[in-house]
Order: C-alpha cells, then sequence, then structure tokens
C-alpha cells in the first residue's frame, strides 16, 4: 500500500532524488523539492491548503505537518511552507506557519498558524512558537512560549547547513539500499 496519497485529484510531487519511507503518510497538494527527506511516521495533510517543503530539508519521525483552511475571515488560510536546508527535529508538529531557510526545528516543538520563523534560527527542543509569532534571523529561541536567547555562534550557524547535508548523505544511503 503506497503512502502518498490524492485528495480531491492533488496528488503530492516528489522531487528529484528524494526520500519519503513508506511509513510516512503524504495526502493532497504537497510540494517536496529536490533532495527532500521524510523519515517514518511522518504525517503530512494537504488537504485543505498546501505545503511545501524546500531542497535538501529534512522531516524526521513522528513529525506532523498540516495547515489552516481558507475561509471567509481568513481567505488564503495558512498553507506550510518550509525553505531549504531545514532540519525538523523528531516529533515536531507544524501548523500552517513559515520556516525560512536554514533552520533547525529542535525535536517536540509545536509551531503554530501563522507564525513565522525567518532564515538561520534554531529553536530549542520542546519548544512552543504561538501563533503569529516572528522569530528573527540569527538568533536561538526556547521555551514554551519561544523567547529569543541569544544570538547564533558561528558555530551554530555552520551546523544549520552541516546538519542539511547531514540528512541529504543519509538518505541517500537509504535510496541506495532501496535500489539494490
Amino acid at each position: 500500500m503506497s503512502s502518498i496519497h490524492s485528495y480531491k485529484g492533488i496528488r503530492p510531487f516528489i522531487g528529484e532524488n528524494t526520500y519519503v519511507d513508506p511509513s510516512s503518510v503524504l495526502v493532497g497538494d504537497i510540494y517536496l523539492d529536490d533532495d527532500v527527506s521524510i523519515w517514518p511516521m511522518v504525517a503530512a495533510r494537504g488537504d485543505v491548503n498546501s505545503i511545501k517543503i524546500g531542497a535538501r530539508s529534512n522531516i524526521q519521525d513522528g513529525t506532523v505537518l498540516h495547515v489552516t483552511h481558507k475561509s471567509e475571515s481568513n481567505p488564503d488560510g495558512y498553507p506550510l511552507t518550509i525553505g531549504d536546508d531545514v532540519t525538523v527535529g523528531h516529533k515536531a508538529m507544524l501548523h500552517g506557519c513559515t520556516i525560512g531557510h536554514r533552520v533547525l526545528v529542535g525535536m517536540g516543538t509545536l509551531i503554530l498558524d501563522n507564525a513565522i520563523i525567518e532564515d538561520d534560527v534554531m529553536v530549542g527542543a520542546g519548544s512552543l512558537v504561538p501563533p503569529g509569532k516572528v522569530l528573527e534571523s540569527g538568533f536561538l529561541y526556547v521555551g514554551s512560549p519561544v523567547k529569543q536567547v541569544r544570538p547564533l555562534t558561528n558555530k551554530e550557524r555552520n551546523f544549520l547547513s552541516y546538519s542539511a547535508a547531514h540528512y541529504v548523505r543519509l538518505k541517500n544511503e537509504y535510496i541506495a539500499e532501496t535500489n539494490e
């Protein structure tokens, strides 16, 4: 049984050299750019709005990705947009938010409707990003609700790209294994 499903005639788009673990489920209006990795038990529902995941981003085990529907009071709803080179840690929940490029979302983090995470940000494990909150580029954020803690170090900034590249290498190993 396939883990990739159409909804109202719209099927997820899977980019080149992308890995989707068979135990994950992708439904509807989802766009996965090249070199994306979707790890075990990820649930992504692009049923009432769209989900877009940028190149080289990785969505780790048990993460839930969803969106907010369009309505009279919110004509565009809230799609979910994830930039390039993003690492989303295990069991995160991203709902109708915008994630920039080179972002690390820590394990168990909740990011809610209309929150915006700018480029080059680390969000610590177990954090809660409330609806409409903007996390400014270049900082570490932690807590529930999330608070800006300090600027990222050069080592941390470099780790953002390193993490994405590491998961590209790992998913390439998984793809090679399944093609043997």
